[in-house]
């Protein structure tokens, strides 16, 4: 890893616009997954440090909540642009610290300061409404205000993309957040506090909270009555626990949790497209993406064409450690994730389903694994119900329309799901009965800042991203005035 801006590098958490150490001074490791090798010690908060952190931003929020929209909006104009300016540095880091090949961190990069440019804009639009009276003596008004103090929880696999994403909307409301980025990968996230510092954001608005315990410090989010609003990423029994705890004091919640997405090939399908939509979907981040491909579903009259396209496609990624060259894979997160993939994989094939390429440790060693097509899997297996988060891309197939539909939505999940046809009818039938939040129609990325993100059924509530996404941090307050004559 090379930066040509050191200052980027902190270990430390961000309180108050002081770096400082946790309670005990104590730290945890940051290791390079392609490597092993130890690329920081950062401190270990507890639940001290996030009281001292949400108090505040409690504080802070007081004031900040006065400053003009327009005020707001240019001050994340500087944080974007200073994302730009240190574009390269902030992917180095993120590849080290997450694995990913460096185009991809570059990309994210550029991803997560569109959502800072776009709520930077959008905050100056938070319009509330005057509504026609239904008595000749009253005015009826309607008005946006910001919820308060935020906290958020980001996880490891986007480390950049997911803390911008929350904290730019909550900042363009009006809102202070204390964040608690993840203990694999917080260097992305304590880099964008250096540059929001260097931007002007006055200290206070955005805190970081760096732990190796999650549990005292999610405590700590979901009890302290100073905390209005939660927003958290991650797997849905996480997001369900907090939930539940966020209940007691009745704090306003958005959560984007598990996904198990379908691919969905028909028989009228561009098959070349789908093949690209696949690749892109599938693989991007070495599958580690909560709306990746996790099930493909292919029609019988184009099973055996799209199988061979995708064995190909698939064999000819290059693996490698993204800060050495030009990959398109690199390895997984830990070891853990290596060995739920082996576990999945095991299933299938102790169930009939067959390996046509990969299916094994990749021989780079570490967390590396072989990109990976499986054939023949059917609902009976593991990777109908659970969610892969690896390089393996599990083939099913089907018969008809209404079969395809009825596997789709056999899921507790509803984030995202994918399909490819020409055939114009086919494209509202489909996208009308697909249970979930976000469909891609002969696209196999959908994410971008202008829409809202965010999934139904036990994938979340919520939404980020778009005007929707303003709306989750602030409060609708109507004001009724009488007398008026």
């Amino acid at each position: 890893m090379k930066l040509s801006n050191e200052a980027l590098l902190k270990q430390q958490a961000w309180i108050g616009g002081q770096w400082v150490d946790g309670e005990s001074s104590n730290t945890f490791a940051v290791t390079n997954p392609a490597t092993g090798a130890v690329i920081a010690n950062v401190a270990d908060c507890g639940e001290q440090r996030a009281r001292e952190a949400i108090e505040v931003a409690h504080e802070t929020f007081l004031s900040w909540r006065k400053t003009s929209a327009k005020q707001r909006a240019t001050l994340l104009r500087n944080w974007f642009n200073l994302m730009l300016e240190h574009q390269e540095d902030l992917a180095q880091l993120m590849t080290a610290e997450q694995g990913k090949p460096i185009a991809e961190s570059r990309g994210e990069v550029a991803y997560g300061g569109a959502y800072v440019e776009w709520f930077a804009e959008e905050g100056k639009r938070a319009y509330g409404r005057v509504i026609p009276s239904h008595l000749p003596d009253r005015r009826l008004m309607v008005t946006k205000e910001p919820v308060g103090v935020c906290a958020l929880i980001t996880p490891w696999n986007f480390p950049n993309a997911m803390i911008t994403r929350k904290v730019a909307p909550a900042l363009a409301a009006g809102c202070t957040v204390v964040c608690k980025p993840p203990q694999l990968t917080p260097l992305s996230s304590l880099a964008l506090g250096v540059l929001a510092e260097e931007a002007g954001i006055p200290a206070g608005v955005i805190n970081f909270v760096t732990t190796s315990s999650s549990r005292p410090v999610g405590n700590e989010f979901t009890s302290n009555p100073l905390v209005k609003k939660l927003s958290f990423t991650g797997s849905t029994p996480v997001g369900k626990k907090l939930m539940e705890q966020c209940a007691g004091t009745v704090k306003k919640v958005s959560l984007e949790l598990g996904g198990n997405a379908p691919f969905i090939v028909f028989d009228d399908a561009d098959i070349d497209a789908a093949i690209k939509g696949v690749m892109l979907s599938k693989y991007r981040n070495t599958g580690q993406t909560c709306v990746c491909v996790n099930r493909v579903l292919v029609q019988d009259g184009v099973y055996d064409q799209f199988m061979e396209k995708l064995v190909a496609a698939t064999a000819a990624l290059k693996v490698g450690n993204g800060l050495e060259g030009d990959f398109d894979q690199g390895p997984l997160i830990d070891e853990a994730a290596v060995e739920c993939v082996e576990g999945l994989i095991s299933d299938a094939v102790e169930k009939g389903a067959q390996v046509m390429t990969g299916g094994k440790r990749h021989t780079l060693g570490q967390t590396f694994f072989e990109p990976t097509v499986v054939s023949g899997v059917t609902p009976a297996m593991k990777f109908a119900k659970e969610e892969i988060f690896g390089p393996v891309a599990p083939v099913f197939r089907f018969e008809t329309e209404q079969q395809a539909v009825a596997m789709a939505n056999d899921t507790e999940y509803g984030l995202a799901a994918y399909f490819y046809s020409q055939n114009n009818a086919r494209i509202w039938r489909v996208m009308e009965q697909l249970e979930y939040g976000m469909i891609g129609i002969n696209e196999g990325i959908l994410s971008t800042e202008l829409a809202p993100f965010g999934g139904i059924k036990e994938s979340g509530i919520g939404r980020e991203g778009g005007i929707e996404g303003l709306d989750e941090y602030m409060e609708t307050k109507y004001a009724c005035m009488g007398g008026i004559n």
